[in-house]
């Protein structure tokens, strides 16, 4: 059985070292940058035609895409274009669709989590999984819930495309998906983290640690309300909580 606490710290410290890597004025590869790698399936495809068998995909059949820690979702509307909900910084800083349009990089993605702009857009299957696998509809099972008809489900996507704002907890990809699906925007995902995070508050050595890192701090830092405060508020907390 995993540790949630290892669990959330390690997406915490994933997303970290995604913004210690951040240039926030660099939105898009410049003439001559080196270009991030392709992922393998679609390196060893590059070239080849269609890496997915889209003919296979209904309009209206939820597209799943697995990453390092949690899963991507989106409704795929037909003729290779699949609606699926993203943060967006430049979505706050300029109407222009000729900027917003192109796939949205991980420092786009990011800022825009932070900032909680996101918006229900369109992209091609490959810009939409970018090489990755893709499950179709697996939510039907996991979820054990009766879908609405398919074309209900694109009709809904449709009707949300544009700016909208974003929330890891209460409005992200998944509960998009569930709503245009099953009529009711849920989200498994969010609700595992906050087990998590409930489990690790309820955990005494949470109390411990956080009282040891804050006598850290004020040892290395001294003694000042911006290292005295957080040293005894956040253990206080945790421990009420438990």
């Amino acid at each position: 059985m995993k540790n949630p606490m290892l669990e959330v710290v390690s997406l915490l410290l994933e997303k970290l070292l995604l913004l210690s890597n951040l240039k926030l004025f660099s939105w898009s590869a410049a003439p001559g940058e080196e270009q991030p790698p392709l992922p393998p399936p679609q390196q060893q495809q590059q070239g080849k035609g269609n890496l997915y068998d889209i003919g296979s995909f209904l309009r209206g059949d939820v597209l799943e895409v697995p990453r390092t820690h949690l899963t991507h979702y989106g409704i795929y509307l037909g003729d290779n274009q699949v609606a699926h909900l993203m943060p967006d910084i430049l979505l706050a800083l300029t109407d222009d669709k000729l900027l917003t349009q192109p796939v949205v990089s991980n420092k786009r993605l990011i800022l825009g989590v932070i900032c909680k702009v996101a918006s229900i857009r369109v992209d091609t299957v490959e810009d939409f999984a970018y090489g990755a696998n893709i499950l179709v509809n697996h939510l039907d099972e996991s979820l054990q819930r009766k879908a609405l008809g398919n074309e209900e489900v694109a009709r809904r996507a449709e009707k949300l495309l544009g700016m909208t704002s974003y929330s890891l907890l209460w409005n992200n990809c998944e509960h998009f998906v569930t709503y245009c699906r099953y009529g009711a925007p849920i989200s498994p995902q969010a609700d595992k983290f906050c087990e998590n995070v409930k489990i690790i508050i309820r955990d005494q050595r949470s109390v411990l640690a956080s009282a040891i890192l804050g006598l850290a701090s004020i040892v290395c830092l001294g003694l000042a309300p911006h290292t005295t405060l957080p040293a005894i508020f956040i253990p206080f907390c945790l421990w009420m909580a438990g």
